[in-house]
Parts: structure tokens; sequence; C-alpha cells
């Protein structure tokens, strides 16, 4: 397996992770701020919640959108990708209403489904299954990072300007970063060798019973994740009178958690081995949040019950992608982009159910979750192998 010289490599994984805040602060701002950006529309929070399941059901087609970078080439689907996110992003900052949010988050989450797995197989066809980790878990850093600098910043300017706002920011540094990918990376052979077709590769999955069973892992711990992302900024609202700037900050904390889960991941998981990262995570994930609505009846408390929740989901998830990259090595792409359609289904289910389990408190939303992460755990120990 032969890669970039060493110094390139850095340069890369760096902007990678810089470019995945961008498009991460895009996809995850409107969890926090939902509310708001509820009553800006005039609509209610379910109402708004239906559009996160819009966005979500769409990528249960990212096996196959993710399976064009099998045939396509990497660099070329990343940069197309950035140009989906630019447009989504612009339609919304420049015709704020239900209908432009909705189209615009499908357009938005359209060049995440393609980035993500196209990014993660451009690493994986370059750094060793045991180096891995590490490698992934720095790009992850733009993850905790729309959390910890890009929510926050949203959340300035929605105060300030509006719920739209912070979306014109965003298309302008996602044209920026199809400049710099244009620059950074090497241009693609004219078609990738031994890339199969995306037929081929969905039926490589599907007959491969470890891969079946890591998209089942998955999905059910995405689907627990969502049930408090969701809701935990009306639950914060509601039960602490946090206001919009206010919001944004507890965001950082969740961003902190999970940068916190990155780090573990890039220094634990390579030398643990991942499947055993991965259910040492899902254990302390559904420990926490059970413990939620405990240390949840005063604000610091309820912080530090979200840092432990986000803490241990990330250091799961991180933990899972290197596994799930090594499952199917001969679709790699399309392996990845099943991966993110199996998390987006759950993250589809999650928010379907989340506003529906709210109506009887958080602790029915937290209970389901931790079910389904013990759920998950008996998969992964009886069904993958690593």
């Amino acid at each position: 397996m032969s890669g970039p010289p060493p110094v390139r490599l850095r340069v890369q994984l760096a902007s990678f992770s810089v470019i995945r805040t961008v498009i991460n602060t895009g996809f995850r701002m409107v969890y926090p701020f939902l509310p708001v950006i509820a009553r800006g529309m005039g609509i209610d929070l379910q109402a708004a919640a239906l559009a996160l399941t819009a966005r979500a059901t769409l990528g249960l087609a990212s096996p196959v959108i993710g399976s064009v970078a099998d045939g396509r080439g990497r660099r070329a689907v990343m940069r197309f990708s950035l140009l989906l996110f630019a447009a989504g992003c612009l339609l919304i900052a420049l015709w704020p209403s239900y209908i432009t949010f909705i189209v615009g988050l499908l357009i938005v989450a359209s060049g995440k489904i393609l980035f993500d797995p196209s990014m993660q197989a451009y690493l994986g066809d370059r750094i060793d299954y045991s180096r891995r980790a590490l490698a992934i878990a720095v790009t992850e850093f733009g993850w905790s990072g729309a959390f910890l600098i890009g929510v926050p910043l949203a959340g300035w300017l929605i105060a300030r300007k509006g719920w739209a706002s912070p979306f014109g920011v965003l298309a302008g540094l996602g044209l920026l970063a199809w400049v710099l990918l244009g620059r950074i990376l090497p241009r693609d052979p004219a078609r990738p060798s031994g890339g199969p077709s995306w037929r081929q590769g969905l039926l490589s999955v599907l007959a491969h019973r470890p891969a079946l069973g890591g998209l089942a892992v998955g999905l059910l711990i995405s689907t627990g994740n969502d049930l408090v992302n969701v809701v935990f900024g009306a639950w914060l609202e509601v039960s602490f009178g946090l206001q919009v700037v206010a919001l944004g900050a507890a965001s950082a904390v969740i961003g902190i958690a999970e940068l916190g889960g990155e780090g573990l991941v890039a220094a634990l998981a390579d030398r643990l081995g991942k499947r055993r990262a991965v259910g040492a995570g899902i254990i302390l994930n559904s420990l926490a949040c059970l413990a939620l609505p405990v240390l949840g009846r005063w604000l610091p408390g309820a912080l530090i019950g979200l840092f432990l929740v986000y803490v241990t989901f990330e250091f799961t998830l991180v933990s899972a992608i290197p596994m799930m990259s090594e499952l199917v090595p001969n679709a790699r792409a399309t392996m990845m982009g099943s991966n993110v359609g199996a998390h987006s289904a759950g993250r589809a289910l999650g928010a379907l159910f989340a506003p529906v389990l709210f109506q009887f408190g958080l602790p029915a939303n937290v209970a389901v979750a931790a079910g389904l992460d013990l759920v998950a755990l008996v998969v992964l120990v009886s069904v993958v192998k690593e």
C-alpha cells in the first residue's frame, strides 16, 4: 500500500479536518437551534424535526451515492460534493422558508454523503490498517470542531442576523474548500484500476456477514444518539431557560466532549483493536445516557451529563470507521457509503421518534437510547469480526 509523502499527507489530513468542520457546521447547527429555526419559519418543533427526518432519509441512498468514488475517483467526487454543499447553503441563505430549508438541507446532505465516504476511501487506499484509526481520528476533529467552533459562531450570527444568516457564510467557505482540494490532492487516474461497479460493490457488502453486522451496529447507535440529539436543545431551553447564544455555548461543551472522544481514538484504538474499542464505547455510552436525567437536575450537571454522552458516543463512532473501512477493501467507498447509509437510517429513526418520546420527558429518550446500545453490543460481539 503506497501513499503520499509524510509532509503531504499531514497537509491533506489537516485540510480534510478543516473542510469537514465547515461541512459539519452546516449539518449539525440545526440540532441545537431547531426551536429557534422553527419559530423563525413559523412552524412547531415537530414540523421542523420532519425536515431532519427527510435529510436523514436521503442517507439511505448513500450506498449507491458513495459507490461513485469507486468508479469516478476520490478527488473528483470530493470536489463535486463541495459544490453541492455550497449550493444548498446558498439556497437557504437567499430564500429562507420552510420549503427551501428542506430542499437546502437535502442538497447539503447530498454533499456530505458524497464527501465523507470518498475521503475515508482515499485514506483507506493510502494508510495501513494498523495506523488508520489515528488518521481517521484527525479528520474526525472536523466533527467536534463544528460544535466547538462552528455552532457557537452560528449562534452568534443567528442572534444578530436571523436564523438563515450562517448558511451564506458556509456557502462561501464551501467554495474556498473546493479550490483548496484542487491544489493539494493528486489528480485521479482516468479510471481507478480494479474499481467495481456499484452493483458489484453492493453485492460484495451484502454478501459479507461481518459487514452487515457492522452496519446494524451503526444504525442502532445512531438511532439512540439522535433520540438525545434532536431534543437536547429543547430540553435545555425548557429546563433552564437558555437562549440562543447560551445554547451555542452549551453546544461547545459537546464539541469539547467529541474532541476528547476523537483524541482517545487517536491514542487508543490502534493499540486496543478497533472492535474492542467499539464495544467499550457502547457500554460506556449506555451508562452515560442513563445518568443524564439524574445529572440534569441542575445546569452544571446537565452539561456534565451531555459531555459524558457525547464523549462516549464519539469514541464508539470514530473507532468503528477504520474497522468498517477494512471489511470489504475491494469496494471500500461502497462500504463506507453503506456505513453512512446505516447511520443516516438511524438518524432518520431517531429524529422521527425523539419528539414523540420527549412528550414523556427526557428519561424516555435516554432509556430507549441505552436499550439500543445494548442490542448493538450483542450484534458486535456475535457477528462482527475484525
